[in-house]
Order: C-alpha cells, then structure tokens, then sequence
C-alpha cells in the first residue's frame, strides 16, 4: 500500500477518535460555563443591608416580591428614632436607611453630615393638623387661643413639630416665639418609633424650653396641667387611653387637613430613604436601582386598596375614602421623586431655616444625589 494512503487513512482515524472524545467533553464544558456564568451572577449580587418599616406600600420590597436590581438585600424593621441614631452617630449599621427628614437636613446643614446621601422616595407622610392635642382645661378652642400657652412636646426638632409650627405660622400667623415650650424626659410612643435622636432635641436661638417634671411623659404633663397643649407626632398615650382631659385642637382635623391640601397642594413628607455615601460612588447605578424598587413595591398596595380592601378592611367606608382621595390628590397620592415633590420639599426647607433651625436654607441640590435629579415614577 503506497505510504501516501497509509497516511490518509492513519490522519482520518485520528481526527475520528479525536471527534468521539471530544463530544462529552464539549457537553460538559458548556455545563461548566453555564455554571460559571450563574455563580459569576450569584457573586456579582451586590449585598445590601436595609432598614426601614414594614409598610404595606413596602410589603413586596421586604418580602422579596420586589427586588432590588443587582442587588441581595436583606431588610430589618426599625423603628425611625434607632435608625436614625445609627445613621447619625451609631454604627452606621445599614446601607439603605429610612430616615427622618428633617433631622437628616439639620445633621447636613449644622453639621456638614455627608456619610449617607437622600434619594427621593418617601416611605413616610402625614398630615399635621392631627398632631395638635390641647388639654380640655386649658381655655383654647381656635388657633389662635395656643399664643401665650405652654406647649409640651418629647422633642423640638423632629420633622412633625417642624412641620406643625410652619402650618401654624403660614395659616394662622402663629410664631413659635408666641408661645411657651416645655419638654418631657420620656416618650410614650417610644416603644413605636425608638428613642428620639439628637437631631430631634436641637432648640435654636431665641427659643427657651423648660424641662417637664422628671419620669413624666409628654401625655403625663397635658393630663397633669403643666402644659396646655401637644404637639407630637403620635398620638399621646392619654388620648389613646379615653382620657375625657385630652382632646384635638382640630376634632374634624381631615375636613381641616383636606382644605389644606386643596389650598397648598402639600402632602407633608415625615421620612426620606437614604444610601451610604461611600457605596453610591462605587456604584452610582444604585441610586435608580433602589428607587425603582421602592415604586414597584407601590402598585401592589394600590391593587389591593383598589381590589380587596374595601371588603378585607374592618372600616365601613374605606372605598369611600379611597375614591374620594384619589379625586382630590390623584392616584399616585403617595409619589416620590423630586419634581412631583418638590414644593413640598421647599416648604420644608424653609420652614427649617425661619425656625432658625438649619444655619441656611437648604435647596433640593444640595441633599439629593444628582443623579436623583432625573428619578421618577413610571405613570
């Protein structure tokens, strides 16, 4: 046989066995890859601690329905006093916090705090006309009966007293130098909200404030007559109780707080979300990514008010009340982003700076991530 052919046949066997062998070898290296392409994912999960309440309109962020893009993120229920404490001067526990507004734009302003960075979701708002309660012994009826009166309050720089003393001055023409402050050593919301931060208890200048008796809390000094009125943000352990000594400065505080809406346009933010500073600059895509999550996490609470809520919720007129929001405010009543809040956002602002509260007045640039500037919900 000529030496030629010998070779053909000797180079057509080879490549033959070479084939054979190599097909499981084939299959198994793309089982590998694939493997290494879903570990390489797996690993890539950028690791986030989160703190914040469990809301309903938070319900499918925390439970896992929602997820934060790029992200595994593991969530923890706080109240807003121990998240704050941790973000301003604890541990700095937590990578994505709820936070309280104003205590964040008084630690920004006052003391140039830049270790977490605001995004424009708002887990937390509240009307504030409710949050004023008056001792039925005290004589006042009106607004205007609060001047010369002494006001007990567990902290006086919490987002709802700022909130409530702007209200009170823009449409009552109600200064807080008009009346007498008074501060009590305990909090009988405590066991809600967590002990009050120190960007809670700042008093600016010209503003005196005694300190209530010792061991009582701000329920215990209206009842007790060493105030004559409230203002706080949940409701006193006195009212909650039936206590006939205690009642609303507004009793139809939602007619009150409706044409207040209707006038202003401001649904008043109580807490912002915020991000470790240092991680949004070694990853700038976070900032949408969590955003996005946050208002994915809406629609399905809305679905459910919608759906199911007038017939699984206890009260009476719930669809009533629904329907009735959604005409005066619209169906995305709880927005967030910056340009759908902003005027609320520069109320509070300079309600801040004419209580003498931040050292100048903050402006929406200054607080927010740039990149926060263009964030907004899907309509």
């Amino acid at each position: 046989m000529p030496i030629e052919v010998i070779n053909f046949k000797v180079k057509v066997f080879i490549v033959s066995v070479i084939f054979i062998l190599t097909i499981p070898f084939n299959a198994s290296a793309a089982q590998y890859d694939a493997s290494q392409k879903e570990r390489s994912t797996t690993q890539a999960l950028l690791s986030l601690k989160v703190a914040g309440y469990d809301f309903e309109r938070l319900a499918a962020l925390f439970d896992g329905q929602v997820k934060i893009e790029g992200c595994d993120a593991i969530f923890q229920k706080m109240g807003i006093g121990d998240m704050n404490t941790d973000a301003f001067s604890g541990p700095q526990t937590f990578d994505v916090t709820e936070i309280g507004l104003h205590p964040f734009m008084l630690a920004y302003a006052n003391d140039n705090f830049r270790d977490y960075t605001l995004l424009p979701i708002f887990p937390l708002r509240l009307f504030r006309h409710k949050s004023i309660f008056i001792s039925t012994d005290s004589g006042i009826k009106t607004p205007k009966d609060l001047i010369g009166k002494t006001i007990a309050s567990p902290g006086y720089s919490s987002t709802s007293l700022t909130w409530i003393r702007g209200i009170l001055q823009d449409e009552y023409g109600i200064t807080p130098q008009d009346v007498k402050w008074i501060t009590s050593t305990k909090d009988s919301s405590v066991d809600m909200a967590g002990k009050i931060s120190k960007n809670e208890q700042i008093i600016p200048k010209g503003i005196i404030i005694k300190s209530g008796t010792k061991g009582k809390d701000e329920s215990d000094l209206l009842v007790s007559g060493e105030a004559d009125a409230l203002f706080h943000a949940a409701e006193p352990k006195a009212y909650i109780e039936g206590n006939p000594k205690v009642t609303r400065l507004f009793p139809d505080y939602r007619k009150v707080e409706r044409a207040y809406y209707k006038k202003t346009g401001i649904f008043p933010i109580m807490h912002a979300v915020a991000i470790k500073t240092s991680l949004l600059k070694k990853h700038p895509w976070l900032a949408k990514a969590v955003f996005d999550a946050y208002s994915q996490s809406k629609p399905p609470a809305y679905n459910y008010m919608t759906n199911q809520g007038w017939v699984s919720d206890m009260l009476p007129w719930y669809a009533q009340e629904l329907t009735e929001t959604r005409a005066l405010m619209g169906k995305n009543f709880y927005s967030y982003g910056l340009e759908a809040n902003r005027k609320t956002l520069e109320t509070l602002f300079r309600y801040s700076y004419e209580q003498g509260l931040t050292n100048h007045e903050l402006k929406i640039d200054d607080l927010f991530d740039l990149s926060a500037l263009n964030l907004s919900e899907s309509k």
